[in-house]
């Protein structure tokens, strides 16, 4: 970087605000011109500064607490049967076409579990339309920058094979359709590529304006197609279909579940876990209460990655430097267009809209009655902050794990560095957790949610707006905090609730994926 000099007609209080600010936009604009103090010097220099904790009074309080025998047999239940049942066989499956329109493809974007529901949304398209469709192609995801296929995630012989009496699937095109590539469809405007479809269009659009291309060309692309069907006025047998693909046709390949199988395991019986497996042998359970539970595991969905907290625009106590680094990638990414920042911190956080630090998660965990002999299973990709922003959450919970921790680099070797992969691992444990809870609402929430309760697993939601407030009340003693937390979370913990208007059918199965048990 040139020698940079202040302009010599500022006053001395310009020349300082000035010379301040660019300090601190210094590490963003060139960082590696201070990464070797970066190292010495983190408060200055990093983008973020290692946050002290945020609500003290209650860390003390948690880290103190004593919680009654009761709470903890209460908390670590089953569910109690609420008379629902998976249903996706219950209705007259329609007769499968001998003879396909066309081919369907369909370019997904997002993370794992947005085209997780894409997946879904195709082949109630293709059934609709009664066409082929092509086994749908995954983009590159602009921030993760994981080029993982549909085939290394999900098994495509079973997803055919439980789906076979319903649409028709290919593998891949035949050659008179070989051109019709991601490629060609990046080069110019092409006849087949239908780029309009609306989010949450109706059947009747796609009948309206895919299926011509497709009787004109014999195939169509659709790109993007996230969100592209709606979830209202569908006949009964697609609402099933689309149940059936998302809870049995979408099955892991082999390397995913053998290694959750194996993290699965680590967990349930810490004695297992040598030094072989990546990490040291557990200290013995000494008290009653540890030792009944040696073999129960909740899982965390700790959400807290860069792209979340700058879209929140919320302050996770980082200091100026990290304001100005999420306000900047802000700017970058969405280019302004992030309506949360028009409100203050303080309004976001009133209104449930701030996604929960590390800290504030390990105090809601303690205030319902997990205590510190806890184990539990960190679900998250990569945390904003590192270790530092999570040292109040492994404070209170020592016994916390993740992938690395109980895996040696031999066994992740294959899914290191994936994305995608590395959330199907979390996604596949998450399912044979005793407890799932996850930090804030998105699309691995909403598809755990809907997944667990479609079994009837236990799932805790937090209560986004009360955290907030109570989080705001700086004055709110460790009692009283616990008291509200145990109160607003009763009926927080996989109870069925039944999909209104417009919700999504990937977040609420019931009574479109369940039947009642008497039915």
């Amino acid at each position: 970087m040139k020698h940079f000099q202040l302009p010599q007609h500022l006053h001395q209080p310009q020349r300082t605000a000035l010379a301040g600010v660019f300090v601190l936009l210094l590490p963003i604009l060139s960082p590696n011109l201070f990464s070797p103090l970066g190292r010495s010097f983190p408060s200055l220099f990093s983008e973020w500064n290692a946050p002290r904790p945020r609500h003290l009074r209650l860390l003390e309080g948690a880290l103190s607490r004593e919680i009654p025998i009761r709470q903890q047999v209460e908390l670590w239940s089953p569910l109690p049967d609420q008379g629902w049942k998976p249903c996706t066989e219950s209705y007259t499956v329609s007769s499968l076409s001998e003879k396909s329109q066309g081919f369907l493809q369909v370019f997904l974007d997002g993370g794992l579990n947005q085209q997780r529901m894409g997946i879904c949304d195709a082949v109630a398209v293709a059934k609709i339309l009664n066409v082929t469709l092509v086994i749908p192609h995954f983009e590159v995801n602009p921030v993760w920058q994981d080029s993982s296929s549909f085939t290394d995630i999900f098994d495509v012989d079973h997803f055919i094979s439980i789906l076979k009496d319903e649409v028709q699937i290919a593998r891949e095109l035949p050659t008179s359709y070989a051109w019709s590539t991601r490629e060609y469809y990046t080069t110019g405007i092409r006849s087949t590529r239908i780029k309009t479809a609306p989010v949450h269009a109706s059947a009747r659009w796609y009948v309206e304006n895919v299926l011509p291309v497709i009787q004109s060309y014999g195939i169509a692309a659709v790109a993007p197609f996230s969100h592209r069907l709606g979830f209202d006025n569908l006949p009964e047998h697609i609402q099933r279909l689309r149940c059936k693909v998302n809870f049995e046709a979408l099955k892991f390949v082999p390397r995913i579940w053998e290694l959750g199988d194996a993290l699965v395991h680590r967990l349930r019986h810490p004695a297992s876990i040598s030094k072989t497996s990546g990490t040291q042998p557990q200290k013995d359970r000494v008290d009653i209460i540890a030792k009944a539970r040696a073999e129960t595991f909740a899982v965390l969905h700790l959400r807290f990655d860069k792209d979340m907290a700058a879209h929140s625009a919320c302050d996770f106590g980082g200091g100026k430097a990290e304001k100005l680094a999420l306000a900047k990638y802000r700017q970058v990414i969405w280019q302004g267009r992030v309506l949360n920042s028009q409100f203050t911190d303080e309004e976001l956080r009133g209104k449930g809209r701030c996604p929960l630090t590390p800290e504030e998660v390990g105090l809601l965990l303690a205030a319902l009655g997990f205590n510190n002999n806890t184990r539990l299973y960190l679900a998250s990709h990569q945390v904003y902050g590192g270790e530092q922003r999570i040292s109040a959450l492994r404070k209170l919970f020592p016994e916390m794990e993740n992938k690395k921790s109980l895996a040696s680099m031999e066994e992740l070797a294959d899914v290191e560095g994936k994305a995608s992969l590395l959330a199907a691992v979390d996604y596949y444990v998450s399912m044979k957790s005793d407890i799932f809870i996850s930090a804030s609402p998105g699309n691995m929430h909403n598809a755990l949610l809907a997944h667990r309760a479609y079994l009837n697993l236990k799932t805790i939601r937090p209560n986004m707006v009360l955290l907030g407030q109570l989080f705001l009340n700086k004055s709110i003693g460790w009692p009283e905090f616990e008291r509200a937390v145990v109160n607003s979370h009763k009926n927080r913990q996989g109870q069925i609730r039944i999909r209104k208007e417009k919700q999504s059918i990937y977040t609420y199965p019931a009574p479109d994926c369940m039947c009642k048990a008497s039915a």
